[in-house]
């Protein structure tokens, strides 16, 4: 039976909220694995995703398939998770503090002594991962095509990880700067050098796309992977886990063009997830002034590409982001970091 390895963590009035985890031991001779959903508490569809990978890695150890380890962590925030405000989950910000969940690790890691429960949380999710070869960390965006972020030094060989969750786009960074799960845990790789090491984010479309028939399509794509990557063996009656080619696009990170609403007010969409449009061309509008004529803000693609997320409020403050494109050439909002606050 799968190892029970939950850990405990100081809520913000103290009090001990526990983080689920469960190890999955092979024979030693595959790679070890780290898995993780919702650190972002409001992305929920990877805790789905991973809620199903559980019972089907409790088969395979039950069969005696798994060649290396896998700990599973499918809700990595309790801190989050309980940010109920007016029927709504506020999961992106620590309530307390107002730090992104997702940023700091790297602070957290260089502090030598605990201080405060947020730090705390961060680095023990580090210590799950830490003896990891490959660590995925799944998220959604707000209304987006399934897509993933990899860091240069695994691409283009995690692009098999790209054609077994069926991603549209993988987003090729190279500095980060802003302390994610993500950049904390390859920072010693890259140091060391990395050899046989993957990380990646996966973003399963968008928050609202939490459904059985998603959930089965994208667990199914990670067992598979876990099986290419030697993992574990498939079983008698499942399909060979060969890998097709990928059929998406990689793109720079500082190629991809993030538009940002130049006034308040009503979003209308013109364009659909995964249209293409060429430079110039319109892809929607904001109603600035109800009632008040002429009040239409349009706005353009600054270069040709592929609609890859827009938001999914419709009622939008000036300065949100209205969407993301692929593109071809450095976006000229492009100053370095990361895509989103």
């Amino acid at each position: 039976m799968a190892e029970d390895i939950s850990m405990n963590v100081a809520g913000d009035a103290g009090e001990s909220l526990r983080l689920a985890a469960w190890h999955f031991s092979g024979d030693g001779t595959g790679p070890k694995v780290y898995l993780q959903a919702g650190l972002h508490a409001d992305e929920i569809a990877g805790m789905l995703v991973l809620h199903r990978l559980i019972e089907r890695l409790q088969r395979a150890e039950n069969e005696g398939r798994i060649r290396g380890s896998v700990i599973v962590v499918p809700q990595a925030n309790p801190l989050g998770i309980g940010q109920f405000r007016f029927g709504r989950l506020s999961g992106r910000f620590h309530e307390s503090s107002g730090q992104n969940f997702n940023r700091h690790f790297d602070q957290s890691l260089a502090l030598t002594r605990t201080t405060g429960n947020f730090a705390q949380w961060q680095r023990t999710l580090i210590s799950l991962a830490t003896d990891a070869d490959y660590v995925l960390d799944l998220h959604t965006d707000d209304e987006a095509l399934p897509y993933l972020y990899m860091h240069r030094s695994f691409w283009p060989e995690g692009a098999d990880l790209a054609a077994a969750m069926q991603a549209d786009v993988a987003i090729i960074w190279d500095e980060g700067g802003d302390g994610s799960f993500e950049e904390a845990v390859i920072a010693p790789w890259r140091a060391s050098g990395g050899v046989g090491k993957l990380a990646a984010t996966l973003e399963l479309r968008g928050q609202s796309d939490v459904s059985d028939d998603l959930a089965e399509q994208d667990e199914r794509g990670l067992y598979h992977w876990l099986c290419h990557r030697g993992v574990l063996t498939a079983g008698d009656a499942e399909s060979s886990p060969s890998m097709p080619a990928w059929q998406g696009v990689a793109v720079d990170m500082g190629h991809m063009e993030s538009i940002f609403a130049p006034v308040p007010g009503v979003l209308i969409l013109e364009k659909t997830l995964g249209d293409w449009v060429e430079e110039g061309e319109r892809f929607a509008r904001i109603l600035h002034k109800p009632g008040v004529s002429d009040s239409d803000v349009v706005l353009h693609a600054p270069q040709a590409g592929r609609l890859v997320t827009h938001s999914r409020d419709r009622l939008i403050p000036q300065g949100t982001v209205v969407a993301k494109f692929t593109g071809s050439k450095p976006s000229e909002n492009w100053s370095g970091g990361v895509l989103d606050p």
